[in-house]
């Protein structure tokens, strides 16, 4: 299923990704530092939701409490809160 999510306290304006059986596809961060979330999004994409939201949550930017990572994990948390494991 597909999800977008509208970030809050970073330079990314929002993050598109998919989740799958639990897998995390498709990530697509717009705005932020292209370089680094491209990056990210390789690295993560195919990963359980529950390991991606380990690694990156609480990740500051910074002097921000949050950044890009962290706002995916927060992404990530809110689906698992509103479909549970089956999203």
């Amino acid at each position: 299923m597909k999800y977008r999510y509208k970030t809050v306290g970073t330079c990314s304006q929002q993050i598109e990704f998919e989740i799958d059986n639990n897998i995390l596809k498709n990530v697509r961060f717009y705005g932020g530092c292209n370089g680094n979330l491209q990056g990210i999004s390789k690295l993560v994409e195919g990963m359980p939701v529950s390991e991606v939201i380990t690694r990156l949550e609480g990740i500051p930017c910074g002097m921000k409490s949050t950044s890009c990572p962290d706002q995916l994990a927060t992404a990530l948390k809110k689906v698992l809160e509103k479909h549970g494991e089956n999203a």
